[in-house]
């Protein structure tokens, strides 16, 4: 670390996903080994469109400022859910933001990505369209039904970053910011932004939100499009990244959030101190396939400077925690990085995937799974990576475990990659 860079801590989290409706009920279901995948009957939809991760039954707070409330309509599902993670994760870090001017308090959201998850609106128009059989398109139909069904206000909440207007008018969060649209890793971007801008003291205090919700008939049907969603012949077990029989993944909802703080603010105020980002370093790969594939290693270049930044050794980690997307192309490509880095380490240190457990989040499993890991060092165990049985035979030798294994340091390492070569990784340390 230079003489001008600030160190930063984590003090606050937040979290709703299909798993619990706060960071308390999904670290006991994740003890629990329970998944928040489930099965959601519906005639005439293809097995893919009936397994998925939904959020149960939530509710918003009271205390909504007035001149907001009419603003919430333009908040989809997914944007809802990270309002929510948001508001958890300030609570939970017990800041009086009164103390703080606004300009010096920063706000990276990670809100939206390729496939058009805020076009649910359309849904209703695209059925009659279809006549419901999804394999050809009257556009005729699709223009009177857009005309007769398509809610006017679709162009509002089509904007994918309207939460971030409105969490940045709700906590007055006015300093450093941006809105970040794209697959993964852009929860894991959005969350090294924030901790830069406290890093080069532009800021006090940031927060990282990502949210998701890709459990809607548009993005299913763009993701099954593009060949990773998994077909659920196993049902609620179907979703198993690094195992033999993977065969993509299952999609669900959900928001995070992670309160960074200057360590000298919060070590004054005697704030609680959850973890630390020791390193993180992001980087592309190119792939010498021209189409939109994972490359060969897409992550053993950030591993490394990750490593690097955070100046730890393969031996200090607890555990490592892929992306895992369960996708045979991207879990093979994923683990040749991992197994290069540890080279003969390579049995010593625990892998854990952890999507299993809530579906897929988009943006928001990136900041979810640092979370997880947070609370996994803490409590000294590494999450048992659910559905799995056997890997192949080139990465028979990783610790991959079905069930839970117990660890005494305190550092981890977490994953986060994209379709086209964009990985992110960063090196945690729980307190």
């Amino acid at each position: 670390m230079s003489m001008h860079e600030r160190d930063v801590v984590i003090t606050g989290v937040g979290m709703i996903t299909p798993l619990g409706l706060n960071c308390e009920e999904n670290w006991d279901n994740m003890k629990a080994m329970k998944t928040g995948i489930a099965y959601y009957p519906e005639d005439g939809m293809p097995n893919f469109l009936q397994y998925f991760g939904k959020v149960p039954g939530f509710e918003l707070s009271e205390d909504i400022p007035k001149q907001l409330i009419g603003q919430m309509k333009f908040l989809n599902r997914g944007a809802l859910l990270g309002f929510l993670a948001a508001r958890e994760a300030v609570s939970r870090s017990g800041v009086n933001l009164l103390t703080i001017p606004p300009w010096r308090r920063a706000l990276y959201l990670a809100s939206g990505d390729f496939t058009k998850v805020g076009y649910d609106f359309m849904y209703p128009a695209l059925k009659d369209a279809t006549d419901e059989s999804w394999q050809k398109i009257d556009f005729e139909k699709l223009n009177t039904a857009a005309l007769n069904k398509v809610n006017p206000f679709f162009l509002l909440e089509s904007i994918a970053n309207n939460l971030f207007s409105f969490l940045s008018a709700f906590f007055e969060f006015m300093g450093p910011n941006t809105s970040l649209a794209s697959l993964s890793p852009c929860g894991g971007y959005a969350l090294e932004l924030a901790l830069r801008s406290i890093k080069h003291d532009r800021a006090d205090v940031a927060l990282a939100v990502g949210c998701g919700n890709w459990i809607t008939g548009i993005p299913l049907y763009e993701l099954k499009s593009i060949g990773i969603l998994s077909k659920c012949t196993s049902g609620i077990h179907s979703f198993r990244p690094f195992n033999r029989q993977r065969d993509g993944f299952i999609p669900g909802e959900g928001g995070a959030a992670i309160f960074l703080e200057a360590a000298e603010r919060a070590h004054e105020r005697g704030a609680k101190i959850l973890g630390k980002i020791k390193g993180c370093a992001n980087y592309s790969e190119f792939s010498d396939n021209s189409g939109f594939s994972v490359p060969a290693r897409v992550c053993k270049r950030s591993i490394e400077l990750a490593l690097r930044d955070a100046q730890c050794e393969i031996s200090d980690l607890a555990s490592i925690n892929p992306h895992g997307s369960g996708t045979q192309q991207g879990d093979r490509s994923e683990l040749r990085s991992i197994m290069d880095v540890l080279a003969e380490r390579h049995s010593d240190v625990p892998i854990c995937g952890m999507k299993p457990y809530t579906g897929h989040l988009g943006a928001a499993s990136d900041i979810a799974e640092v979370i997880f890991g947070i609370r996994g060092v803490q409590n000294r165990i590494i999450p048992a990576t659910l559905n799995y049985e056997e890997t192949e035979r080139e990465f028979s030798g990783l610790k991959i475990s079905n069930n839970h294994q117990t660890c005494e340091k305190l550092f981890f390492l977490s994953i986060m990659y994209g379709i086209g070569g964009q990985s992110l990784a960063m090196v945690v340390e729980g307190m």
